[in-house]
């Protein structure tokens, strides 16, 4: 009963369990997110918040460098830390001063987002990305 318990029937993998976590989280922020910023980038640009004060286009920029660009870095496991670095960045931003630390509505996605970024900025891609397991 305690395999069961365990669930050791299951293979264990850091290093697949990276990899589902870069996937899952930069495809989320790719396609569900970063996508519609890069293809609308004019009526995006609109209508963003500019929480740092730079503007609303440079704001719009720097949310597709995270979540076009950096999100697809994730994903493919290329620069990952950095990768992961600089969607914490933008997803800290997000969180903090446009959710106002609130888990309502988009917060919360920011929140565990900011997460899933953070555990890969420490944690590297693991060994099935470009990177190799390399500390990048």
């Amino acid at each position: 009963m305690s395999k069961v318990l365990q669930l050791s029937f299951l293979p264990r993998s850091v290093d697949f369990a990276l990899l589902l976590l870069r996937a899952w989280v930069g495809l989320n922020l790719l396609i569900g997110h970063g996508w519609a910023k890069l293809t609308n980038f004019s009526a995006t640009a609109a209508q963003l918040p500019d929480p740092l004060g730079i503007g609303h286009r440079p704001t719009a920029a720097l949310a597709i460098l995270a979540e076009v660009v950096a999100a697809a870095l994730l994903v493919l496991g290329l620069g990952t830390r950095l990768a992961a670095l600089i969607i914490a960045i933008e997803l800290g931003v997000a969180f903090t001063l446009v959710h106002h630390l609130t888990m309502a509505g988009y917060g919360e996605v920011a929140y565990l987002d900011l997460g899933a970024a953070l555990t890969l900025l420490f944690a590297g891609g693991g060994r099935f990305g470009f990177d190799g397991g390399k500390s990048s």
